[in-house]
């Protein structure tokens, strides 16, 4: 490592943990709204709210963290040794992540249109999608089992 890089990188890995931190928090609320927000009819007082609440989460809070889980996780996997499996492995379910959250942002779209046609439940079991994928994630990082 340059000196720069090891004199910074527990900060760097600090900022990407507070990001993903960030990051997950809105992909296990967002949903949750998403259940709240079935319940509610199409321009009553609820809906509204939950409209705003929703956008809120997915631009200021899920986008930038988003970002900043890659701008420091891209840093930290420059110093990476690449031909650790566990890394591999952890990307495909981080790509999963993104998928998700790509996911969500398209479906915020729909309840801001008043055009959802999925029940609560549906939203229910995304809900857990997320956190399944974190589980692998954290199991990958920590253990590093190959």
């Amino acid at each position: 490592m340059t000196a720069f890089i090891t004199d910074w990188y527990a900060w760097i890995k600090a900022l990407h943990v507070i990001a993903v931190i960030a990051w997950m928090a809105g992909l296990l609320y967002l949903p949750r709204l998403f259940v709240y927000h079935c319940a509610a009819a199409p321009g009553s007082e609820l809906s509204e709210t939950l409209k705003v609440m929703e956008w809120r989460l997915l631009r200021a809070i899920m986008n930038p963290a988003q970002g900043a889980v890659f701008v420091f996780g891209g840093m930290l996997l420059w110093l990476q040794d690449w031909s650790q499996g566990w890394l591999h492995t952890k990307l495909v379910l981080v790509a999963g992540l993104v998928v998700v959250h790509h996911l969500f942002a398209l479906w915020r779209k729909d309840f801001a249109a008043d055009r959802n046609r999925r029940p609560a439940r549906f939203y229910r079991l995304w809900n857990e999608v997320p956190t399944l994928l974190m589980i692998g994630i954290v199991i990958l990082v920590i253990v590093r089992p190959f």
